[in-house]
């Protein structure tokens, strides 16, 4: 059996030793990055390319079982389907750039609220990253018309325009200019009015 040293010490940086080479678990860098484990993976997925087995594994029984009875805040690994992966110090300086390119495409959102600076704007999203926090911050520290609050009742994306105007989105608005998709001007004002009543809930005034 491969042996698996945890770093107690360091524990807070939440490094491993597995199989000979120091890691991170994917469900500690998804909470460093402040999105979810499944996001992660599923990025890393659709860059499969820049992570060979050297950058990214996954663990087998032996080594998740090891951890959980070592280390009892990854208890909930006993009751997973599927045991995570790790990444190694080049697969977490990978994911950092990966991630990042993400990132950066999505301030230029802000960019483009930036030059509307007349206008309000409020953006309600499932999760409310560190990461999104801190760039909020910084672009009201400017502009003052943004407002961002927390959502977990909507899978797909809407535009609602002066309480008035309802469209549905194809893709994020992230990839505008850049991939194909549709924008759907939804003339039912009672499926708006289903809309707003909803958002009524997390402050939403018309």
């Amino acid at each position: 059996m491969n042996e698996i040293v945890i770093s107690e010490q360091n524990i807070q940086n939440r490094i491993y030793t597995i199989r000979g080479m120091q890691v991170m678990l994917d469900r500690d860098l998804a909470e460093l990055y402040g999105v979810e484990t499944k996001v992660l993976n599923q990025a890393v997925k659709r860059n499969s390319d820049r992570f060979p087995d050297d950058f990214r594994l996954q663990l087998n029984d032996y080594e998740t079982n090891e951890l959980v009875t070592n280390c009892d805040r990854l208890k909930t690994l006993k009751h997973s389907s599927s045991n995570p992966y790790v990444f190694t110090e080049q697969g977490v300086s990978m994911l950092a750039a990966v991630l990042k390119s993400k990132m950066v495409v999505d301030e230029s959102v802000l960019t483009l609220f930036g030059k509307n600076p007349n206008l309000a704007f409020r953006i309600y999203t499932q999760k409310i990253s560190r990461q999104l926090k801190l760039d909020i911050e910084k672009y009201n520290a400017q502009y003052k018309n943004l407002q961002v609050v927390q959502l977990k009742t909507s899978h797909d994306r809407f535009v609602i325009i002066d309480d008035a105007q309802l469209y549905h989105i194809g893709a994020s608005l992230k990839d505008l200019g850049k991939k194909w998709f549709a924008f759907s001007k939804i003339e039912d004002t009672a499926v708006l009015g289903e809309i707003q009543k909803n958002l009524a809930g997390v402050g939403y005034e018309v």
